[in-house]
């Protein structure tokens, strides 16, 4: 997922720049209500987790690999607005420390994957977790999900961008085709690996998940009311 330079044009990487610094200004301010002394260090895990698993590739058929994008995981975990700078910050040192996409692109990359991974996850989280009981072991499998669906919205986001400002005379047809289907598939690893982290923090942690917060509510409140 990881766009280097030179796959889009100038006009094009510079309108994906804008909407990262755009995105990432208002994570600053919308982070604030997420993390306090006890979240914090949760942020700094979150964002090591996700740098090193990205570091790992599986394969997924005819010579095509993919690797954790980790948005929905962080969201899951610490909250969308807090989760947008993680991934940011691992995109950011990627970038400069590791040539894993381009410095021109970073903007891009930060949009695909900051923004969109993260915000498509939490949104279908969220959705799934009011479709399923509300329980904190519901969690694991709304979580997964918001991963699964993550992945390909992405690459759909920049299927659309490279017929907008593609360099390659690829036609944007193919391009839409491609990445949509090896990113399903990517999605399905996303969704394992996003399944089983959260499932190990629910079971010792729960209280550190951002995404079970409403069930631990609701459970304290069960608990606190007097039995008819």
């Amino acid at each position: 997922m990881h766009v280097p330079d030179g796959f889009l044009d100038a006009p094009t990487s510079i309108a994906t720049g804008a909407v990262a610094v755009a995105g990432v200004g208002l994570a600053l301010r919308g982070a604030r209500r997420e993390l306090d002394d006890r979240t914090a260090p949760m942020a700094g895990l979150v964002a090591t987790f996700v740098f090193a698993a990205q570091m790992i590739n599986f394969p997924v058929g005819a010579g095509t690999s993919g690797h954790l994008l980790g948005g929905a995981l962080a969201a899951v975990l610490v909250g969308p607005w807090s989760a947008v700078l993680c991934i940011s910050v691992v995109l950011l040192v990627q970038a400069l420390l590791m040539a894993d996409g381009g410095i021109t692109a970073l903007g891009t990359n930060v949009t695909l994957m900051a923004l969109v991974g993260v915000w498509v996850g939490w949104g279908v989280f969220v959705l799934a977790r009011r479709l399923l009981p509300r329980r904190t072991s519901m969690v694991v499998p709304a979580a997964a999900i918001g991963a699964l669906v993550s992945v390909p919205a992405a690459a759909t986001v920049f299927a659309l961008l490279f017929a907008v400002g593609g360099i390659a005379p690829v036609d944007p047809g193919k391009v839409l085709a491609a990445m949509v289907t090896w990113h399903v598939v990517i999605g399905i690893g996303e969704a394992i690996v996003t399944g089983l982290v959260v499932a190990s923090v629910v079971a010792t942690r729960p209280d550190l998940v951002r995404g079970a917060l409403p069930a631990l509510e609701k459970r304290e409140l069960e608990i606190r009311s007097p039995a008819r």
